[in-house]
């Protein structure tokens, strides 16, 4: 089992904050039956302003990590990747290989909680033509998308991929999120569960 949303490096973004955390974190994956765990740094958010976030630093980190779970014996491949935040320069962002996943085949894109962007679409359909399939992060937690679920299938059949956050679904990310995300699993619009986890406690 792969978690493909995750921030597990420690002092990279919001997610973990030591290498206890971290190591912590990925005992209760191994725990859980979880093989794979894909770190997602935060990348051009509001949130990593003044953040240096470069491919050598991250893989720097990454093999650190990798080196003390062998240490520790807790069985969990480590991978690299990101959780972009939407901005209309998607394209040009396409070609940096900490940005996507499988071969530079998808990315995973995160909205702002307030809206869905305009024209976002357009830049997922040229993403799509350019062959990178946009993963949509946790739709269930953006507000319009709370109040209209039709926007998640016009995703859909734009060739996004939907990934919804387990948090949402046990209630711990708010009552809105998680009725949000059950009514996207009853209708069948989910394609990948994520932990989304920063830390060791949620």
């Amino acid at each position: 089992m792969i978690d493909l949303h995750n921030h597990i490096i420690p002092n990279l973004d919001d997610g973990s904050r030591s290498l206890e955390i971290s190591l912590s974190m990925l005992q209760h994956a191994a725990g859980q039956g979880i093989t794979d765990v894909v770190n997602t740094v935060h990348y051009q958010s509001p949130r990593m302003d003044g953040k240096r976030v470069e491919y050598d630093l991250v893989k720097d980190k990454i093999d650190q990590l990798q080196a003390e779970l062998e240490k520790q014996d807790i069985p969990i491949k480590l991978h690299m990747g990101a959780e972009v935040f939407y901005l209309p320069n998607l394209m040009e962002l396409k070609d940096n290989p900490l940005l996507t996943f499988s071969h530079g085949n998808y990315m995973l894109v995160e909205f702002p909680f307030e809206q869905v962007p305009n024209g976002c679409h357009e830049v997922f359909f040229q993403l799509k033509m350019a062959g990178v399939t946009p993963i949509i992060a946790h739709p269930e937690r953006i507000k319009p998308i709370q109040k209209d679920l039709s926007i998640v299938r016009k995703f859909i059949r734009g060739g996004c991929v939907i990934q919804v956050d387990a948090g949402s679904l046990t209630g711990s990310l708010g009552s809105s999120s998680e009725k949000a995300s059950l009514e996207i699993l009853r209708q069948g619009l989910c394609h990948i569960i994520g932990s989304d986890a920063h830390d060791n406690k949620r």
